[in-house]
């Protein structure tokens, strides 16, 4: 879900300024980890191609064996099956004791090259290092690539192709999907059992929710996130993941003054009550501020469903795989099940 958040929290770092042919060939011609000075793999897939949503149909002799990705993308393109082929990453990946962000999924962070940790970070030198053969990121909007800073895509880009995959007003079954077919296409086996038990898993998962919202009716449910200044309200008709949520019977809260790009209603924290709820899911990135940290906010506190201590955690930005996906519907069911009505 993207949102003002992360850039009011985030201070955008300076990526390297200078441009140019000659420029480009000296970042190539230089050392990034000792696997990134090797030839690729030749995979003898012969000619590879897929087409994109942005319509874009990327070519290659060869199916990609260097790949860089939004460090979801690249955990769900892990869900199903691709693994050697991933050298680098790009978003919250390593927290600050060293351990792997959830995002991370099982992508081994410590055998990938991390370009950049937060938002706005990506690392020109590193990437050009790495030699890669393509670039995969959400797109949240229109030729908007999620986490490639737009002060530096015009050096990013024209590196290694890239392939965007609609991450908004879609339900969340539509990237899952995406991500499949674009995994496939990359040598991963969808026949593979771990793939389908996830999907066994995932489907198991919905059909928890659809359960517990018919033994628990009226339970009414608010995506939020919340800054030091602002209280955040999700829109189910854009965000992804609760798209999904009410196609499967769940009542969300449609915020009715939305910022521009429909993502959320910002709110003063004076109104947080604006909106109803019995259960409330609370952002988990790194980025929102976290139980713990709202203590100190009163409003929050006199929320019914904060007092009813009915506040589960939301995976704001969702790893777009079977695997990935299943426990959030599994969490969510559970907490439809145990809320009580208080609003």
């Amino acid at each position: 879900m993207p949102d003002s958040l992360s850039a009011r929290r985030l201070s955008r770092r300076g990526l390297l300024a200078a441009g140019g042919a000659a420029t480009l060939a000296a970042l190539l011609a230089g050392c990034g980890k000792d696997d990134a000075a090797k030839p690729a793999a030749s995979n003898g897939s012969g000619p590879w191609s897929f087409t994109d949503d942005r319509s874009t149909k990327i070519e290659a002799a060869a199916r990609p064996a260097r790949v860089v990705a939004f460090t979801g993308v690249a955990a769900a393109l892990i869900d199903f099956g691709l693994d050697k082929q991933l050298v680098g990453v790009f978003g919250e990946t390593k927290r600050a004791d060293g351990t792997a962000e959830p995002q991370a999924g099982d992508l081994n962070i410590d055998a990938v090259e991390i370009l950049g940790n937060a938002w706005g970070e990506f690392s020109l030198e590193k990437y050009a290092a790495l030699r890669p053969e393509l670039l995969v990121t959400h797109m949240y909007d229109p030729d908007a690539l999620w986490y490639v800073p737009d002060e530096s895509k015009a050096k990013i880009l024209p590196l290694a192709p890239s392939v965007a995959i609609t991450t908004a007003r879609v339900p969340m079954t539509t990237p899952i999907e995406r991500y499949a077919a674009l995994a496939e296409s990359l040598g991963a086996d969808l026949s593979a059992k771990k793939v389908t038990d996830a999907k066994v898993r995932f489907d198991a998962a919905a059909e928890a929710v659809r359960q517990a919202v018919r033994a628990n009716p009226g339970i009414r449910v608010m995506a939020c996130s919340g800054s030091p200044d602002l209280f955040y309200v999700s829109n189910p008709k854009v965000s992804t993941d609760l798209m999904y949520f009410a196609e499967l019977g769940v009542d969300i809260v449609v915020p009715t003054k939305l910022e521009a790009g429909d993502y959320f209603e910002a709110l003063s924290w004076e109104n947080t009550a604006k909106f109803p709820a019995d259960l409330l899911l609370l952002d988990n990135r790194s980025t929102a501020l976290q139980p713990k940290d709202l203590a100190g906010k009163p409003t929050w506190q006199q929320l019914p469903a904060v007092k009813a201590n009915q506040v589960t955690p939301w995976d704001a930005v969702p790893r777009f795989s079977y695997a990935g996906s299943a426990p959030l519907l599994e969490n969510l069911a559970t907490a439809i099940r145990a809320a009580k009505k208080v609003s």
